[in-house]
């Protein structure tokens, strides 16, 4: 059975980079090979962080199916094998980008065959890692309804929070079927969540804050120089506490 974690929040918190950080977590602590990873995000760079290069994604597929299909062959069989094609490996884990879409229009029916393709793929991964583009209503459209752990990132601000609990509030509303929910605040100046001046205004909307990340100069600096997540030292800021997140949240 596998297991799903997916990033939620707004622009610009760090779900990427959180994301990137699980997949490490994953591969050194659970040992577990391959971890697929879905970057749905239509401005896709989850790769980067990952040290591999993107070829094809799922949303040139979806292009092509409003265009043309090879004759002879079904559109639900011809997208499967576009989706495999679209698949990166790297070192102990595969990557889906989704892409933008280039086009106008409506992609319902590609969409469908897109969460299809991807939940029959998923079988054979036991953990799957998900980055999801900023808000939640996308969730519903296609291939995160069913989560085991949601990791809601934050920055350390009132307006971060407060998008935080919009969050929590729609979960119900689309209906979505997620097991466990993680409030994460990401790039905390302070020496660590005690010293957060947000908690008091976090349990006032009744958010349960799980765990802070420190900011990092040492994960910025591998970011500017175009390096991996691999590549940042293990005694980081960012690793100790994302892995110390993860250790209490992760349980297999």
């Amino acid at each position: 059975m596998s297991m799903v974690f997916a990033m939620a929040g707004k622009g610009g918190v760090g779900k990427t980079t959180f994301s990137a950080l699980v997949i490490r977590y994953l591969l050194e602590e659970i040992k577990a090979f391959p971890v697929l990873a879905l970057d749905l995000d239509p401005n896709s760079n989850l790769n980067e962080l990952l040290g591999v290069k993107v070829a094809h994604t799922i949303g040139e597929a979806r292009e092509l199916l409003k265009k043309e299909v090879p004759s002879g062959i079904t559109k639900d069989v011809w997208f499967e094998y576009k989706i495999h094609e679209a698949i990166i490996e790297g070192k102990g884990f595969d990557l889906l980008v989704m892409g933008r879409p280039e086009g106008p229009g409506c992609y319902c029916a590609a969409n469908s065959l897109a969460r299809q393709s991807i939940e029959t793929l998923k079988k054979n991964y036991r953990f799957i890692v998900i980055d999801n583009e900023a808000g939640m209503e996308h969730m519903s459209r296609l291939v995160t309804q069913n989560v085991d752990s949601l990791y809601i990132l934050s920055d350390p601000t009132p307006r971060g929070l407060v998008t935080a609990r919009r969050m929590i509030d729609l979960m119900d509303e689309l209906n979505l079927n997620i097991k466990e929910t993680h409030v994460i605040i990401n790039r905390i100046k302070d020496k660590g969540i005690e010293d957060f001046n947000g908690i008091a205004f976090a349990e006032k909307t009744g958010i349960r804050i799980d765990g802070a990340i420190r900011e990092d100069d040492e994960l910025i600096k591998i970011d500017s120089d175009g390096k991996s997540i691999f590549e940042l030292d293990e005694n980081s800021k960012s690793i100790v506490d994302a892995y110390e997140i993860l250790k209490r949240t992760i349980r297999v």
